[in-house]
């Protein structure tokens, strides 16, 4: 409906605010902040670097860039490629993943992919996984919430249009979080699969 840029600068209040709600509901973080800190150091570096290339860069390179990304996540899953992560690698592995997360996420406002493929690596359940998901995001949509202000992203009338699309997607959130809850790990992960596969064809092509 809109360029990507402007989408991007939509979508940050809603993505805090529905995270922020999601991060509640799993419970206590346990040992979520110290196990997820070196990831989240560098994830809010690549945010920062992300948000701006976003600002340089041509709606059309960061429309395809978004597609063939979440395309490639879909791929892999396909293929059935499922790494493993040995627990001695988890922290030197966070520095890479944070930073090509947080880059990705600056510039589609979709670091997920790169750190949904990272989490499913260490082998976490599903709970484990939203939860880590939740609290990532917290943290770096707070970064960017920041920086797309720094650049001259975030005006009055898309602040105003942040807080409309709030108020949208809390109505459908509710509905979302039921089905979340009543689904297995295997239909979960299909769902999400099938839901990125649609998405991604249809930034490809628009941006093409």
């Amino acid at each position: 409906m809109v360029d990507v840029k402007t989408a991007v600068a939509l979508l940050v209040i809603p993505n805090l605010v529905m995270d922020g709600i999601q991060l509640r509901r799993q419970g206590p973080l346990g040992d979520a902040p110290r196990r997820l800190a070196p990831l989240l150091v560098f994830t809010m570096l690549g945010t920062v670097i992300g948000t701006k290339l976003l600002v340089v860069l041509s709606a059309r390179a960061v429309t395809l860039m978004l597609g063939a990304f979440v395309l490639g996540f879909v791929a892999l899953d396909l293929t059935r490629f499922s790494p493993r992560v040995p627990p001695a690698w988890e922290r030197p592995l966070s520095a890479p993943v944070g930073l090509v997360a947080g880059v990705m996420g600056g510039v589609t406002n979709a670091p997920g992919t790169a750190l949904a493929l990272y989490f499913v690596a260490l082998g976490m359940g599903k709970r484990e996984f939203v939860r880590s998901i939740a609290f990532t995001f917290l943290i770096v949509k707070a970064v960017q919430l920041a920086t797309l202000a720094w650049y001259g992203l975030l005006g009055w009338p898309v602040v105003l249009g942040s807080l409309g699309l709030t108020a949208a997607g809390l109505a459908g959130f509710g509905l979302g979080l039921r089905l979340q809850d009543r689904l297995d790990q295997r239909t979960f992960n299909r769902a999400v699969l099938v839901f990125l596969a649609t998405l991604g064809a249809w930034l490809v092509v628009r941006a093409l």
